[in-house]
Order: structure tokens, then C-alpha cells, then sequence
């Protein structure tokens, strides 16, 4: 009996933006899950801006902070708690169908497998980079919190993810950091500088080799490999 040949890999489009606002951005890639097909999504982004996740309440004191400190903030759909995103980081994402390898029933912890395209693009600068359990410092600010993973490099964290699922498919995003403002996340996130630098970092801080002209579509072309990596069930 001829056995089937395996179902063909995704290929996900590709949509690059410039310097772009995260609310921009947000809706970008929102947009690209309703459609619910594979895609990749980098931006590079184009200022300051507060990111706080949709189960956050509107009365958390960081808010309060960011808009009395002159900083937007703005709500998005996926999970977590609060980023602070600065000028030139890169704002990413990959839409999964549910049906896709890459999703899999376990979606919710794949942080490795999703976030691998991440990993790869700061291995090709030399930099050896992985997704772990976050520190549990803080139960406000996303990359030090509780929950879920974080990417370390170079003995910072640089990015930390979130999810999105409808019916048909997830968003996996997140935000690597180009330069981490260390004395606004300890002021708005109520902790100690030194214990902020001593956790966070960017990737031009680590540092990484990256050429910033270059550095979102290179990051589109690993993110669009995870796609053709995952294994066929």
C-alpha cells in the first residue's frame, strides 16, 4: 500500500513595517490574525509607548506613572502585564492556524518552538540566546514576572511573549528590545534600578552583531523558518 506524502510546509507571507507607532503595529498583526492564514509580522518601533495586557486593570499604578511621565500607553488583545517599548525595538509576531505542527495542542507553553525564529536571528549575530522561565521579581512587568517564558541572551533578558488565540489561529508576539530604559521601568514598575540593569538588557547592549537598517527583515526571514522547521504530524 503507497503511503501518502506529507502535507506541504506553510509558507507564511511577510509584512516588514519601518519606524511605526505600536498601536500601528498591534492592529497590523491583529489584523493579519483575523485573516487567520500564516503570516510573520516585524516592526521597528518608532517611539516610547506603555503595552499592558488585556486582562490588566485600568487603575494599576504604572499606568498612572507612564501617562503623568508624558508616555502612551496602550491596551493589547493578547495576554501578560506590562512592557515598557522604546524607540527602535523590534515588534514581532507569527500568526500560527490552529491546524498548523507549529501551533500543536500545546501552544500555551511552546514558548521554544514558537519563539524560535527569535533565537535564530541572534544566533546568526553570534549571540547565544534561549527561552526560559522568567525570574518571578516583579507582578507587574512582563519580562521579570511569574508567567509564562523569557528570552535571555548574553545574560539579559531581552524579549518576553504573549498569545492570542481564536478559533482559527494564534498570534505569538513580543517585543525585542534595542536598548532597555532602565531608570523608567524601576520608576514606573516601583523596583530597584540596579535590580532592573541587572536583568534587562537590549541587543545592542549585550551586545549582539546586528545592523539596525537590517535587523527587521532579517529577524522576518528567521521567524518565516519556523514555519518550514516544524515537524509534520
Amino acid at each position: 500500500m503507497s503511503v501518502p506524502p506529507p502535507a506541504p510546509k506553510a509558507v507564511p507571507s511577510r509584512v516588514v513595517d519601518g519606524p511605526v507607532p505600536l498601536a500601528a503595529a498591534e492592529a497590523r498583526q491583529e489584523a493579519l490574525l483575523g485573516l487567520g492564514a500564516p503570516a510573520v509580522y516585524v516592526g521597528v518601533a518608532d517611539g516610547r509607548c506603555l503595552s499592558y495586557g488585556v486582562r490588566v486593570a485600568e487603575t494599576a499604578p504604572y499606568l498612572a506613572r507612564a501617562r503623568a511621565d508624558g508616555v502612551p500607553v496602550l491596551r493589547r488583545r493578547s495576554g501578560g502585564t506590562g512592557v515598557l517599548v522604546g524607540p527602535g525595538d523590534l515588534l514581532w509576531g507569527i500568526v500560527v492556524p490552529r491546524t498548523e505542527p507549529l501551533a500543536g495542542r500545546d501552544f500555551v507553553r511552546a514558548y521554544d518552538r514558537l519563539g524560535a525564529g527569535v533565537v535564530g536571528w541572534l544566533g546568526a549575530a553570534g549571540v547565544v540566546a534561549g527561552w526560559t522561565s522568567p525570574p518571578g521579581l516583579s507582578d507587574d512587568y512582563c519580562p521579570l514576572g511569574r508567567d509564562g517564558a523569557v528570552l535571555e541572551a548574553g545574560g539579559r533578558i531581552v524579549a518576553a511573549a504573549a498569545q492570542h488565540a481564536t478559533a482559527r489561529a494564534l498570534l505569538h508576539h513580543g517585543v525585542v528590545a534595542r536598548a532597555v530604559d532602565h531608570a523608567r521601568i524601576a520608576r514606573y514598575f516601583d523596583l530597584a534600578e540596579p535590580e532592573v540593569a541587572a536583568h534587562l538588557g537590549g541587543w545592542e547592549e549585550i551586545p549582539a552583531e546586528i545592523d539596525p537598517g537590517r535587523a527587521a527583515p532579517a529577524l522576518a526571514a528567521h521567524l518565516a523558518r519556523s514555519f518550514a522547521a516544524a515537524p509534520v504530524g
